[in-house]
């Protein structure tokens, strides 16, 4: 078995391929790690057939999607996920054929409904079902603490104890454990009748994971995060320095102009000298009338220098081709020192 654990925070990732026929799945993708799975694929010299989410996340963003989009292969998961994207729907039983390896299918709901686990020879991808020393919680959307008892109980602990467990994540720097080891040793396994595991379960009394609403939303439909916009629309328009930006300023050309994209109040209390204001959630609707010149050139300024990107990203969608933003916003040019009106 090809075999590589990437780790993303407490987030856990794996490649896993066979080694004759080089053919492999990713399992677990977090966004971030984008082209480090390319990389790897390319380095181990295999070509990924699948890509695979054992649930669906809330505390992370899943590159499923759009990794399945860019490298033309079917998106993995258990029928129950909401996710529309998903190619590919396992049930309980099916076994997905990596090349030569096998990886066999357990529906596990209990942490969210569409929750599986996946068996291959020595090892078993938990995803949020089974943690080390823990157990995926139960109180988010579609989780339930009684099916989370059976999947636990019924079928996951009941395979080969020698088998490895690879969990979708983990906090505290380890890698895996084993199936025996959590029989022994995770706290949460030691209730075992499901009236005191239950109780347990729902007076854990957990913080809600960071980002959960984003999470849910994008993974469960498909949606981009607000990170990925504007990661796409840095990529399509330039910036300009704040010293650069104040150097023109003295020119004052005819076919240059700032245009400050914040609400009245913030543009009021300062804005750069000579700026025109034209709040962001209007501009689609009074581009026309205030930017009568499609050739002039345009810098772009918000607080933060990221309303200002996507503002930027929209002229130039909608003509205004020499349109740029101010690298770093507002907040960065008061603390730059430079003049304000």
């Amino acid at each position: 078995m090809i075999f590589e654990q990437i780790a993303t925070g407490g987030c856990q990732s794996y490649l896993v391929g066979c080694a004759d026929t080089r053919v492999a799945a990713l399992i677990d993708p977090e966004i971030r790690q984008i082209d480090h799975y390319l990389a790897l694929a390319s380095q181990a010299g295999v070509r990924l057939h699948y890509v695979i989410d054992t649930h669906t996340h809330a505390d992370h963003f899943s590159a499923a999607k759009q990794l399945g989009e860019s490298l033309r292969v079917p998106v993995v998961m258990h029928y129950e996920s909401p996710a529309p994207f998903a190619g590919l729907r396992l049930d309980d039983g099916d076994m997905l054929a990596v090349g030569k390896l096998r990886l066999h299918a357990i529906h596990t709901p209990g942490h969210t409904r569409d929750s599986m686990c996946l068996v291959a020879e020595d090892r078993v991808f938990t995803g949020d079902t089974l943690l080390i020393g823990a157990t995926g919680r139960s109180d988010l959307p579609t989780g339930d603490p009684d099916q989370l008892f059976d999947s636990l109980f019924g079928k996951l602990l009941k395979l080969d104890p020698a088998l490895m467990v690879y969990p979708a994540h983990d906090y505290k720097g380890r890698s895996h454990t084993t199936i025996a080891a959590g029989l022994a040793n995770n706290p949460r396994l030691q209730k075992r009748e499901r009236g005191e595991f239950t109780d347990m379960m729902r007076h854990l009394n957990l913080t809600a994971p960071d980002h959960i609403t984003e999470a849910l939303r994008t993974n469960m439909s498909g949606g981009k995060t607000v990170t990925q916009l504007l990661a796409e629309a840095g990529a399509t328009v330039p910036f300009m320095a704040m010293s650069e930006l104040n150097a023109r300023l003295a020119a004052r050309a005819n076919d240059f102009m700032v245009l400050d994209v914040r609400e009245k109040g913030a543009y009021d209390s300062g804005h750069i000298p000579g700026a025109r204001h034209l709040p962001r959630g209007q501009l689609e609707l009074r581009v026309n009338d205030d930017l009568p010149d499609p050739t002039v050139r345009i810098v772009v300024a918000c607080e933060f220098g990221k309303i200002s990107t996507l503002a930027a990203a929209t002229l130039r969608q909608l003509g205004y081709m020499r349109a740029a933003a101010l690298d770093g916003g507002m907040k960065a040019w008061r603390e730059g020192g430079f003049p304000l009106e």
